[in-house]
């Protein structure tokens, strides 16, 4: 369906068409054209599951960004594997339960329910030389896991979900430098969110793998890493995973209930399951959004509905005066100028409504920026600005507008419509 959009918008931006009926076909989809006046972008009529246009392919853009600035490299995995990788890891072992399982010509394959496997045979791929740790691996990819029904609950536990999922390969030397890492990124991004959260230093079970004196070292480094961190944590005795322990990251709603979202565990165990060299790495397992669907839960609580300007699916109203105004709500020079700015933008142009009546409407859907249009605008190249709030800002250029908003966009203020 997104695939579909995607044609329609690059061919409206191609020839400037005016897109019409195009219903799906035994072998895809199609589009009947009428080709004379380019009628502006796309309008999306459609309700169901798909990205709204091209520029939100770019699936969690910022923390690409951020991943790419801190030398992660981003990968893509295949979402099924056959049972003998499982085996090998041990998930089909401990796991297989929780899993989506099948066959294909005799061989049984399941839907991969976590990525760190598939990265290790990344890892593997060619001899690795010490001057590459750490190596840091990221993967967007979506993941599988066979929930019981009763434990499923909204976007918070669902069986088919995203994470920001990395993988830090390195030696144990450097186990300390790369948590504070970890942490610093989380604290970065949970910054721009506004929440707070709770640090928790999982230790050795009792029944654990691996060298007792490896243990003991991974957990000092840990616990210097949270020294260092400035932030007050919490100790689990025996609460880590029997591959390594962990720190556990949880952050509060705005109904008091606490989430783990982020988590960062230590695994001695992987490396040796895959015999990866150069010497014998660490694999740091770390995830800061984690579900992207239970973050998206929070968040949509969180806001309760007032999503700030650079996060909001509506971010800006265009509302004609009346008709005589409805072309230039049109044009390039508003509506399809924020549109193609990268904001997410729409025109009311429904005439049984009053002026007033689409501002109130348009505050209550919740548009961050809703931008009143007449003749005086018109021949001022300008637009009015007002907020949600029913904060006024009154007019200005069209042009100026949009580098404020791309300013607001950038900097993920919090509140800018205050600050407009």
């Amino acid at each position: 369906h997104s695939s579909a959009h995607i044609l329609g918008e690059a061919m409206e931006g191609y020839y400037g068409g005016c897109l019409c009926y195009g219903p799906p076909i035994e072998n895809g989809f199609y589009y009947d054209m009428y080709i004379e006046d380019r009628c502006g972008p796309l309008i999306d009529l459609c309700r169901g599951p798909h990205v709204r246009h091209t520029g939100k392919i770019k699936a969690l853009k910022i923390f690409k960004e951020e991943y790419r600035r801190r030398n992660f490299t981003e990968v893509v995995s295949p979402n099924i594997f056959n049972s003998k990788l499982w085996e090998a890891s041990g998930h089909w072992q401990h796991y297989s339960e929780n899993m989506f399982s099948f066959e294909i010509e005799k061989e049984t394959f399941a839907l991969k329910p976590m990525n760190c496997p598939g990265h290790c045979l990344m890892f593997a791929h060619r001899p690795r030389s010490w001057r590459e740790m750490p190596l840091r691996l990221a993967d967007f990819g979506v993941l599988h896991r066979n929930e019981l029904s009763g434990t499923l609950s909204g976007l918070t536990r669902v069986r088919r979900f995203q994470q920001d999922d990395a993988h830090i390969f390195c030696t144990i030397e450097q186990i300390e430098e790369e948590i504070k890492g970890c942490l610093d990124f989380l604290k970065s991004v949970y910054a721009v969110f506004g929440f707070t959260f709770q640090l928790h230093l999982s230790t050795r079970p009792e029944k654990y793998l691996g060298d007792l004196e490896i243990w003991d070292h991974a957990e000092k480094q840990l616990q210097n890493s949270l020294n260092n961190f400035a932030a007050p944590w919490s100790l689990n005795p025996g609460d880590g995973a029997f591959y390594g322990p962990k720190i556990d990251i949880k952050i509060k709603d705005a109904i008091g209930r606490y989430h783990q979202c982020a988590t960062i565990q230590l695994d001695f165990q992987l490396p040796i399951r895959f015999n990866l060299t150069y010497k014998r790495p660490v694999i740091i397992h770390r995830a800061i959004l984690g579900s992207v669907e239970r973050m998206i839960a929070i968040l949509a609580e969180n806001y309760g509905g007032k999503w700030p300007f650079w996060l909001s699916p509506r971010q800006v109203m265009v509302v004609p005066v009346g008709p005589t105004s409805e072309e230039y709500a049109q044009q390039v020079r508003v509506c399809s100028e924020f549109f193609e700015a990268g904001f997410m933008s729409d025109v009311d142009l429904d005439q049984s409504c009053t002026l007033n009546k689409k501002i109130r409407n348009a505050q209550l859907a919740q548009y961050n920026f809703i931008l009143v249009v007449g003749e005086k605008e018109k021949a001022n190249n300008a637009v009015n600005v007002r907020t949600r709030d029913n904060k006024v800002h009154g007019e200005i250029s069209v042009s100026s507008a949009i580098e404020k908003l791309k300013k607001f966009k950038n900097s993920h203020i919090p509140n800018a419509e205050e600050e407009f």
